[in-house]
């Protein structure tokens, strides 16, 4: 039996649609309730969680394969996998995004950036030779510049709106976005043909 791991939600959503694609029976995905893992045949058993758990699910040796979006693997030091195949779904982008005066404002002081993903975010600064200091923010990142806690925020952008309606834009648009398929490097060593039939499946239902 192949364990996955998949965060729950639109990649739930996508990935099912794709599976189902590759051939597999998601009749019992479809139909589930609060069920947090499911068993479909194939020998395949499915394990919901957060983004940020799929990762710890991997790293501990409970599931083989992670679905999981490019922003969790970057923000999180877990290094212990193979990635097999970026999905071409769930795309979008990280951005620097702020009030459209803050490219032409003078700072004297270090700018305050307000992030979710604080790794990232520092990565961003750091590559342009920027000292500043970076806010964690867990829930509505949007805030931090209409509060007048940061200068800017670092986020992910698909649409843009929920930016447009507080007065924000993107300033700059950087590391693309898509849920990749990863597998555990123990697992791969022990299931690798189990595996690699599953992502050649998708490969073939995705068109790759």
């Amino acid at each position: 039996m192949i364990r996955i791991a998949m965060t729950k939600g639109r990649i739930q959503k996508q990935v099912t649609i794709l599976l189902e694609q590759a051939g597999f029976d998601m009749t019992a995905v479809r139909e589930m309730g609060r069920e947090l893992v499911v068993t479909i045949p194939d020998d395949l058993e499915i394990i919901f969680g957060k983004a940020n758990d799929v990762i710890t699910f991997l790293e501990h040796g409970i599931v083989d394969i992670g679905f999981v979006g490019k922003d969790t693997l970057d923000e999180n030091d877990f290094e212990d996998y193979y990635e097999l195949l970026d999905l071409q779904v769930g795309k979008c982008d990280f951005a620097l995004a702020s009030f459209p005066d803050y490219a032409d404002k003078v700072f004297n002081r270090r700018k305050r950036i307000a992030s979710k993903y604080t790794s990232i975010a520092k990565r961003y600064f750091a590559e342009r030779g920027e000292d500043v200091e970076i806010i964690k923010l867990e829930g509505s990142v949007e805030l931090g510049p209409v509060v007048g806690l940061s200068d800017a925020i670092i986020d992910i952008v698909e649409t843009g709106n929920t930016l447009k309606a507080n007065g924000l834009v993107v300033i700059d648009r950087f590391l693309p976005i898509s849920t990749r398929v990863i597998a555990g490097r123990t697992s791969f060593k022990f299931k690798k043909d189990e595996i690699l039939e599953l992502v050649a499946r998708l490969e073939m239902a995705h068109g790759n």
